[in-house]
């Protein structure tokens, strides 16, 4: 199920289950999870993207094997926050996603999280070759903890999650 409400989204996650975010590209798909406290975002990997089909099953994978409980994506809105043809493509890739999982499923506005990961790798001194290989699944990162902080507020306001 695709929840708009950070609320609702955090009410339907089991207890003790992580979270898996998603930063997608038209090439590639960054993953990070969270550990089953939802307390760190950390990046995983880079997916090339293929077919729908394929990419479905290696994050279903990903997802049967880390025991995920929630999926975050991304959503590229413009700079003056309405949504163009990205945030289409990301929801219309949650509505082909929400067929294969039952898992319930957010979306997170992204905006400044790969300048911000792209920021981090070059204080952090990495090479222009290793920043193009991880820049995704950390932005990915950026964007679950995004989320993480979002559910910590909500949790100390008495909502659920």
């Amino acid at each position: 199920m695709i929840f708009e409400d950070m609320a609702d989204f955090a009410a339907a996650i089991p207890p003790l289950r992580a979270l898996i975010g998603l930063d997608l590209g038209e090439k590639t798909i960054g993953v990070a999870v969270t550990d089953n406290f939802l307390s760190v975002a950390t990046p995983l990997e880079t997916v090339r993207r293929k077919k729908f089909g394929i990419d479905a099953a290696r994050l279903n994978e990903i997802i049967q094997n880390r025991q995920i409980g929630g999926l975050v994506l991304g959503l590229p809105r413009n700079m003056d926050g309405t949504e163009g043809p990205r945030c289409q493509s990301t929801r219309a890739f949650a509505r082909n996603f929400d067929r294969v999982t039952p898992l319930p499923i957010t979306f997170w506005d992204e905006r400044l999280s790969t300048v911000a990961a792209e920021r981090a790798l070059l204080e952090a001194d990495t090479t222009r070759k290793r920043r193009a290989e991880v820049i995704d699944h950390v932005a990915a990162g950026y964007i679950l903890q995004g989320v993480l902080d979002r559910l910590a507020v909500l949790k100390s306001q008495g909502n659920p999650g």
